[in-house]
């Protein structure tokens, strides 16, 4: 099967998330300027750099109460500011209440009855009980083509480990199973590892 994108796949369901998977779940905390705080997931999230260390996220719909976007990118947009917090697999349930299209007034953290902590190196609160937390400062953010599609861009400040997620010197996934999504309704955990020696090694 081909198909242009521009011309429909003809298929029941859209066949695009499943095909650029598992994809890492950033579950983005913001602080508006107003101190109200919000909470929800973002699987266009990745790691782009080591030094100094970068990540990105990509908020794609909009809402009709924030002029064109989505309050994760309308709170950054004032602040500069926000936290990612990585999802275990027992966290699983709480993500998927943040996701829903609540209200800009509506504290998810309050909502999921998820316990909340203050960062370190911005005012903004983290998932107090995450494997990691990753405090970012906004370099940029970058309309993309289509209709409130934005990518943000942002450097760590600050990083957040749970101790017993550190075994033997390394941060150990499988210790909380990450949860990465994947097509349609699906999500998957990591739960199995094995090494590849690069070439140079």
């Amino acid at each position: 099967m081909f198909y242009r994108p521009e011309d429909g796949h003809g298929l029941p369901f859209n066949p695009f998330n499943a095909v650029v998977s598992p994809r890492p779940i950033g579950w983005i905390s913001t602080r508006a300027s107003d101190g109200s705080e919000n909470l929800a997931p973002y699987s266009f999230f990745n790691a782009v750099a080591y030094v100094p260390p970068q990540v990105m996220f990509a908020s794609t719909s909009a809402k009709p109460d924030r002029d064109g976007t989505k309050d994760s990118v309308a709170n950054i947009r004032a602040t500069g500011v926000f936290c990612v917090n990585t999802v275990a697999y027992e966290m699983r349930d709480a993500m998927n209440q943040t996701s829903g299209p609540w209200e800009k007034e509506t504290d998810e953290f309050t909502l999921a009855g998820i316990e909340r902590a203050e960062c370190e190196t911005i005012a903004c609160s983290r998932v107090a009980g995450a494997p990691a937390s990753l405090e970012c400062r906004m370099s940029q953010i970058i309309q993309i083509e289509g209709e409130a599609n934005f990518i943000v861009l942002a450097e760590v400040t600050g990083v957040h480990l749970r101790d017993d997620c550190l075994k033997d010197g390394r941060f150990d996934v499988t210790t909380f199973e990450p949860l990465a999504r994947l097509g349609y309704r699906d999500y998957t955990r990591v739960r199995d590892l094995f090494p590849l020696d690069r070439p140079d090694d």
